[in-house]
């Protein structure tokens, strides 16, 4: 049997109900759809995988250039998206004319969805029809599970219009039924369809609740451990998963939330983890990850980062680039005439406390190297590393160098706005 394709998805009963305008791409209709998936994150086309029909509520839309509109398009189109859905009336009072133009340009199909239906019955009927047609794209052994565990993942992660006695009904039906005083952790892994990695460091966990489900793109999951285990949640999940998942792989862990305390704490650890992993797989690490094993990640580790790009990189270039100027404008002035790797080493030196063991080890050299670097640094900058009142500066710095560095700028414009 053939695959879904756009046009029987927009025959389903709850997109007709949204009452979806065709804007463009007439002649594409009949390409076949993989997964449906809501998002209000602007900079997240690199979670695509191809196939995807993506719903928005036009929030990121309002306010933008018109270039970053036609951007965004562009690298939907280029990520293999079969279709965009903008609802308008809302946030959007129209769609803009330059999206319509752009969506011309590249044959993808464009819909303006005119009546206001929750993102959840569109995503939760378009999937389910999906894999109830068997190619859906995705091969997942739900052990814990039907298919109503990917629609609650992706309905949390994207903070989809949900409520608690809906969550509790969805994740109770996919067998998710966290103990009292239970923690949350959400965990996004990047570079596999399968969930065995998250299966693997449940076990080592103990067997805990969990929800996972592989979308185009990444894993997502949500491990729950019993309230009565000591120790940091977070670390324990982070350490379980570099024993589980395979070399190559990235991992981002969210920060632990009660069971308890409701279904946005649930989307917070998921969009946490989901917006670390981007975070990780744009920006180049502070600390190079084991070489036979895979790169495990946290939101904690990425605060800093989180908080320079917070609206998007682009739309902090010019700041962030200013700010390392005016910092760590001698060092790079030295390191451009001289082979060297002192904000590299700068930065390590005070994640880790300013402590030389730890610095030279994870840097592979020896403590009278370090203490060279250092000294140069300092006689550099004119200041000593060591100065309380400069260490927030240094590591703000030296972080945003990384930023910057990492990431390329856009053609034009002030970046989309980001929900995080």
């Amino acid at each position: 049997m053939p695959a879904l394709t756009l046009r029987e998805v927009l025959a389903l009963d709850p997109m007709r109900a949204a009452e979806p305008e065709l804007l463009a791409g007439a002649d594409a209709l009949d390409r076949p759809v993989r997964w449906v998936h809501s998002s209000e994150v602007y900079e997240g086309a690199n979670f695509l995988d191809g196939g995807e029909l993506m719903l928005t509520n036009g929030f990121g839309l309002t306010g933008a250039t018109e270039e970053v509109r036609r951007r965004y398009v562009r690298e939907l189109a280029a990520r293999g998206a079969v279709g965009l859905a903008v609802e308008v009336g809302r946030s959007l009072p129209s769609m803009p004319a330059e999206v319509t133009d752009e969506a011309h340009r590249l044959g993808l199909p464009l819909l303006a969805l005119h009546r206001v239906v929750p993102f959840v019955r569109l995503v939760e009927a378009a999937n389910r029809a999906i894999v109830a047609r068997g190619l859906s794209g995705r091969s997942v052994a739900r052990p814990w599970g039907d298919d109503h565990t990917a629609g609650l993942l992706a309905d949390l992660a994207d903070r989809a219009a949900l409520n608690q006695p809906e969550v509790e009904a969805r994740a109770a039906l996919a067998g998710f039924h966290p103990g009292p005083g239970a923690r949350l952790v959400g965990v996004s892994v990047h570079g596999t369809r399968e969930v065995g990695a998250v299966d693997r460091a449940v076990r080592l966990l103990g067997g805990g609740g969990v929800l996972r489900a592989a979308f185009p793109g990444d894993v997502l999951a949500l491990l729950a451990l019993p309230g009565s285990r000591a120790g940091d949640p977070v670390r324990a999940v982070q350490e379980a998963l570099r024993t589980a998942a395979e070399p190559g792989l990235t991992v981002a862990v969210g920060h632990a939330v009660a069971a308890g305390g409701g279904w946005l704490r649930w989307s917070e650890t998921l969009r946490a983890a989901r917006t670390t992993l981007e975070l990780a797989l744009t920006v180049p690490a502070a600390e190079p990850a084991a070489p036979d094993g895979p790169l495990v990640t946290s939101s904690r580790a990425f605060a800093l980062e989180r908080e320079l790009t917070r609206g998007g990189v682009d739309a902090n270039r010019d700041r962030l680039a200013r700010l390392v100027q005016h910092t760590l404008g001698p060092l790079l002035a030295w390191e451009a005439a001289h082979p060297s790797d002192l904000v590299r080493t700068l930065e390590v030196h005070l994640r880790h406390g300013c402590s030389p063991t730890r610095t030279a080890a994870l840097l592979h050299i020896g403590r009278q190297s370090l203490y060279q670097r250092l000294e140069r640094i300092e006689s550099l900058l004119g200041l000593e590393i060591g100065d309380p009142d400069l260490l927030g500066e240094l590591l703000a710095a030296a972080c945003a160098h990384r930023v910057v560095r990492g990431t390329r700028p856009a053609a034009s414009g002030n970046g989309l706005r980001t929900v995080a």
